[in-house]
């Protein structure tokens, strides 16, 4: 079949006006075209009040159940409640409220590290691709335009989504921002993505599947499946992955924000890491005691809590969420990479609320909104207010671990709309407990300064130490987390939503840290530091210091190596409004409930997993420096051969 029609051909004399004109101005795949002219109905909303009344269903509530006939069943896949202030989305299994990491397939030939739809199912994608189109065909059905990557710098694309399933199109259309065939003009989608739920049991043993299909010039997502963080959210990801790949340019998985001090100083951050690893919290204010100080940690050995005193706070305006744009569009040539958000929503899990006054401003946004919003997993009473902290019950009687709320980020206060440049790249990494009786590899200090080669290896393995409330967990890394151990996330965090290979986005990256390189690279953790329990103060105070330092300047002779290679270079004191903070969270070799022993055994844990997860890098497609950098980690050199290899700017 012809990946994209070579003409527009004349829509059949029958055809809809705004149908007409549709195909009258894309240029669009054969199958489409004919699976568009055969639907009983196809709607092209004229506005998002029209799509989010269609989401509601045909008598616009108050509860819409949203119903398939698979072989001689009907299955309800979600129900859509009507509320004061907005729709809410809930879905009858437990295993739909978030995503499967085995989802994602590749159907095409083009060079891939992922599961290829013929290994997986000993066929190839034609009969079914062939067969979803006949049955979207039969379908009344709605249709959207949206532009992948954002209304300014991305890529127009197409959403064909069965009609009871609007909501879905909304969601996708709120993450992406609307606009119409009129504003966007003829044009080829560069994307495409088909929605086909009853194939889930027909065809995939219930499982949630999202099959890739890419040419050179169009990326085809067939969704089997209603939960839209595959494909409307990693699925547009993984569009925006490939266009870089081919473009040579990036889409970090990173949060940014801009931090400015009591003094009006302002910092650009932009934090990376693996699932858990605090991007969403970065943007967040940090939290105070009732009396205003601010619990930094509490020693799991003692019981012992550890306060600080600050006065001000520095004020935040968040710039990107979770997509985070490094288009060459943007870049100044300054040394420092400029960064504009890819969404125009953002679609944000809301299960550390949980209870009114945790995050007034956020849930003024969702209690009064400027118009109706879409939550998933919220618990719904038709024509009540939905509330962000009251979270669907599993089946197990306990909350689902990952309750969303699609929201504008002209919703949120102070966002920045703007492209910024970034000052400090922070990678966020959660540890668990190092204690002298239970070593672990939780050993990170408060704030590492880090070498680009360094900061490099870190986002090649990414690992992630702790189960992530977003998606399920394969049966391998249920066992290995349950154990302490790690799992890696893969190149750049984003490599779970990557089409490509690892050697390939692993050069990409090499060669954006190497190009941006007026920038600070630096590793804080979360959860703990040693004994520690600290949750997410040490990222949240490590981002005040750094603002108050000036962009993260710091002098060489106010940093010495960490007893850990892996962890660069440790500031000898930090210090916040006068207030120093206690060495031994610099250096937790120094806690007196872990000791210098148990140090050395979570050094050697972490090492061994970085040089078991970078061996796989060592092909001859590795950029040469590349090489010469995960050799050193393979014979644990020490930071200053990493420094020589990459100079740190200070």
């Amino acid at each position: 079949m012809n990946p994209i029609a070579t003409d527009t051909q004349t829509p059949a004399p029958d055809t809809p006006p705004l149908l007409a004109a549709m195909l009258g101005t894309a240029s669009i795949p054969a199958a489409l075209r004919d699976a568009l002219n055969a639907s009983p109905r196809v709607v092209i909303p004229a506005n998002r009040a029209e799509l989010y009344q269609l989401a509601l269903g045909p008598e616009g509530g108050p509860v819409f159940s949203v119903d398939y006939v698979a072989g001689d069943r009907v299955i309800t896949e979600a129900t859509v409640t009507r509320c004061r202030n907005g729709a809410a989305v809930n879905y009858p299994e437990d295993y739909m409220r978030r995503r499967d990491p085995e989802c994602m397939v590749i159907a095409d030939s083009r060079p891939t590290d992922k599961t290829r739809y013929e290994d997986r199912f000993r066929e190839s994608f034609d009969r079914v691709k062939a067969e979803t189109f006949a049955w979207l065909g039969t379908q009344e059905l709605v249709v959207v335009p949206f532009k992948a990557g954002g209304l300014t710098y991305g890529s127009p694309s197409l959403a064909v989504v069965p009609l009871n399933a609007a909501f879905f199109a909304l969601a996708l259309v709120d993450l992406q921002g609307w606009t119409t065939f009129d504003e966007i003009g003829p044009f080829t989608p560069r994307s495409i993505l088909y929605v086909a739920p009853p194939f889930r049991h027909t065809h995939f043993d219930a499982k949630q599947v999202v099959v890739h299909d890419r040419t050179e010039t169009l990326h085809e997502i067939f969704a089997y499946n209603l939960y839209p963080g595959p494909s409307a959210k990693k699925g547009v990801f993984s569009v925006l992955l490939d266009i870089g790949e081919t473009e040579g340019w990036i889409t970090a998985h990173a949060s940014s924000v801009r931090v400015t001090t009591p003094y009006d100083n302002e910092t650009i951050v932009m934090h990376e890491g693996a699932s858990g690893g605090g991007k969403s919290e970065m943007c967040q204010d940090l939290r105070r005691e009732a009396d205003g100080r601010i619990l930094l940690g509490v020693n799991t050995v003692t019981g012992e809590p550890y306060h600080i005193t600050l006065s001000e706070s520095c004020e935040l305006a968040p710039v990107t969420d979770d997509m985070t744009l490094c288009h060459p569009a943007v870049q100044t040539g300054d040394g420092r990479m400029v960064v504009a958000d890819a969404e125009d929503g953002w679609f944000v899990r809301v299960d550390n609320l949980k209870q009114y006054g945790e995050d007034v401003n956020f849930e003024r946004a969702c209690i009064h909104p400027e118009q109706p919003l879409v939550f998933f997993n919220i618990h719904a009473v038709p024509d009540a207010t939905a509330l962000p902290w009251e979270h669907t019950l599993d089946s197990t009687g306990k909350p689902c671990p990952n309750p969303r709320v699609v929201i504008p980020r002209s919703h949120i206060t102070n966002v920045v709309s703007t492209p910024e440049p970034v000052d400090v790249r922070t990678f966020g990494v959660r540890m668990p407990a190092c204690t002298a009786d239970k070593p672990s590899y939780g050993i990170m200090g408060m704030t590492h300064f880090v070498p680009p080669a360094i900061a490099w290896l870190w986002r090649l393995v990414a690992p992630r130490g702790d189960k992530n409330p977003s998606i399920g967990e394969a049966a391998d890394a249920v066992n290995t987390l349950e154990h302490g151990g790690m799992v890696s996330e893969g190149v750049g965090s984003y490599w779970p939503f990557s089409t490509g290979t690892k050697v390939a986005a692993a050069n990409l990256l090499l060669k954006q840290i190497l190009t941006f390189n007026h920038t600070r690279y630096v590793l804080t953790p979360n959860q703990h530091i040693g004994s520690y329990n600290v949750g997410f103060s040490a990222e949240w105070l490590t981002r005040e210091w750094l603002a108050r330092k000036g962009g993260g300047r710091v002098r060489a002779d106010q940093l010495e190596p960490a007893r850990c290679p892996l962890f660069g270079y440790t500031p000898k004191e930090i210090s916040l409004d006068g207030q120093p903070v206690r060495r031994s969270l610099l250096r937790p070799e120094l806690q007196s409930s872990m000791g210098v022993v148990a140090y050395d055994e979570g050094c050697r844990i972490l090492s061994g997993f970085f040089r078991s997860e970078l061996q796989q890098f060592l092909t001859s497609e590795l950029d040469p420096l590349g090489r010469e950098i995960i050799e050193l980690c393979m014979r644990g050199a020490p930071v200053e051969e990493y420094e020589k290899l990459t100079p740190m700017y200070l």
